[in-house]
C-alpha cells in the first residue's frame, strides 16, 4: 500500500519560515517525479512546484520562484518544501504528489499552511 505523509504544516507570521516534509512508503521512490501542490479555499488546486527522479530538475509556479525550494532525499524516500518569506496568499491545504509519465499516481492526505499575523 502506498503512502504520502505529510508533516510541517501551521500557522506563521508573514515573512516567516516553514518547512514541508513527505514521505513516501510502499513503492520505490526514486522511480517518480515528486511535485507540492496547494489549495486554497474555493480556488483549484494548483502546482506549486515539482522535482523530476533522475536529475532532480525542479520547476516553480511564478508566485513562489525565489521564495520556495523543492528537494529530496531518495535515501530518506522524502522530498521537502522549503517555503520562505510566506504571503498571506501561501495560505492554503498543501499536498504533495507521486508523478509517473506525467500523471499523478499519489497524493498526500494534505498539510494545513496559515500566513496571518
Amino acid at each position: 500500500q502506498v503512502q504520502l505523509v505529510e508533516s510541517g504544516g501551521g500557522l506563521v507570521q508573514p515573512g516567516g519560515s516553514l518547512r514541508l516534509s513527505c514521505v513516501v512508503s510502499g513503492t520505490i521512490f526514486s522511480f517518480y517525479t515528486m511535485a507540492w501542490y496547494r489549495q486554497a479555499p474555493g480556488k483549484q488546486r494548483e502546482l506549486v512546484a515539482s522535482i523530476s527522479s533522475g536529475d532532480a530538475r525542479t520547476n516553480y509556479a511564478d508566485s513562489v520562484k525565489g521564495r520556495f525550494t523543492i528537494s529530496r532525499d531518495n535515501a530518506k524516500n522524502t522530498v521537502y518544501l522549503q517555503m520562505n518569506s510566506l504571503k498571506p496568499t501561501d495560505t492554503a491545504d498543501y499536498y504533495c504528489a507521486a508523478d509517473r509519465r506525467g500523471v499523478t499516481l499519489y497524493w498526500g492526505q494534505g498539510s494545513q499552511v496559515t500566513v496571518s499575523s
